[in-house]
């Protein structure tokens, strides 16, 4: 369900961006206002991100080699990650580029003027129905989560980045519309430049955010804490293994979990009675968490003195 809750969000914001970026690139030729070619490259760039998780979700999906034994599911965090130095780089960093050069050279919005407030005013009702997906899809996750928990701890790394894009957006055109709107009222190019360096500085920590949580999930993060207490019930529960001396998880890919557990079996086992304990672990461990898809159990004796 994540992925494809993830794929529904990405399309309807890819789709939203492309229509708006090409309106905003109108209305900047129209009237050369720098908060209409900062929000433009803005769309530009979430395009590009959105274009980004869609590749990267596809070559997720390629089977494992002798090479990449466990497959290729960490390639959606890869792209995750690229997504946030393009933000930066191309979104953010231009922005402020233009518009501390329009702070510079500041210049009223003469022609056209009626515009950009009407491309904004689109935009925003554009990018909120993309926003109102992204929710709906993540909300089929999230749980009992608090939104900033659901950004800070979700493996699924393509809703979060939609979340956070779609949220930048909608603020940067009320930043916009902030700076258009006053130069058309006060005829001086300053706001205008004020708007702009403003949507740098959002872009640029939202870039940041996404980098930071990208990363979490690039070195490797473990299973939720409802995935690890149904595991280590289900390891225990036939009776046949005494204990869990010690178990360590890590997901693979946001829908593939590794798991790996010393477990303490009793010291008159037979090595066939040991066998068809771990084999019934193993299947009750895919029952209770279905995204667990490689599984390696050790038998041992337990020893109070020896955990490792």
């Amino acid at each position: 369900m994540s992925a494809a809750s993830g794929t529904r969000a990405i399309v309807a914001a890819l789709a939203a961006n492309l229509g708006i970026a090409a309106t905003k690139f109108i209305a900047f030729a129209l009237t050369g206002s720098s908060s209409m070619l900062a929000e433009s490259i803005h769309s530009v760039a979430d395009s590009g991100n959105q274009a980004l998780l869609l590749v990267g979700g596809r070559r997720a999906r390629r089977e494992a080699t002798p090479r990449h034994p466990f497959g290729f599911g960490r390639e959606r965090y890869v792209y995750a990650f690229i997504v946030s130095i393009v933000l930066f780089s191309v979104g953010g960093l231009f922005a402020l580029y233009e518009g501390w050069h329009k702070l510079q050279h500041p210049a009223p919005i003469t022609a056209w003027q009626w515009v950009p407030i009407t491309v904004l005013v689109v935009a925003i009702g554009l990018e909120g129905f993309s926003f109102r997906t992204a929710i709906q899809e993540s909300n089929k996750i999230r749980g009992t989560s608090s939104w900033v928990g659901f950004v800070r701890h979700s493996r699924v790394p393509e809703l979060p980045v939609v979340l956070l894009e779609d949220l930048a957006a909608l603020i940067g055109l009320v930043l916009a519309l902030f700076g258009v709107g006053l130069t058309l009222v006060t005829g001086d190019g300053v706001w205008d430049g004020i708007g702009t360096v403003l949507i740098g500085l959002l872009l640029v920590a939202v870039a940041i955010v996404l980098a930071i949580e990208t990363k979490s999930l690039l070195i490797g993060e473990s299973a939720r804490s409802e995935h690890v207490t149904k595991i280590e019930a289900a390891l225990v529960d036939g009776g046949d293994i005494e204990r869990i001396i010690h178990m360590r998880t890590l997901h693979l890919g946001p829908e593939e979990l590794l798991v790996a557990a010393k477990v303490g079996v009793p010291n008159a086992a037979s090595a066939a009675d040991v066998a068809r304990a771990i084999d019934a672990a193993e299947s009750r461990i895919r029952e209770a968490v279905p995204i667990a898809r490689v599984i390696y159990i050790e038998p041992d004796i337990y020893r109070a003195s020896v955990t490792t």
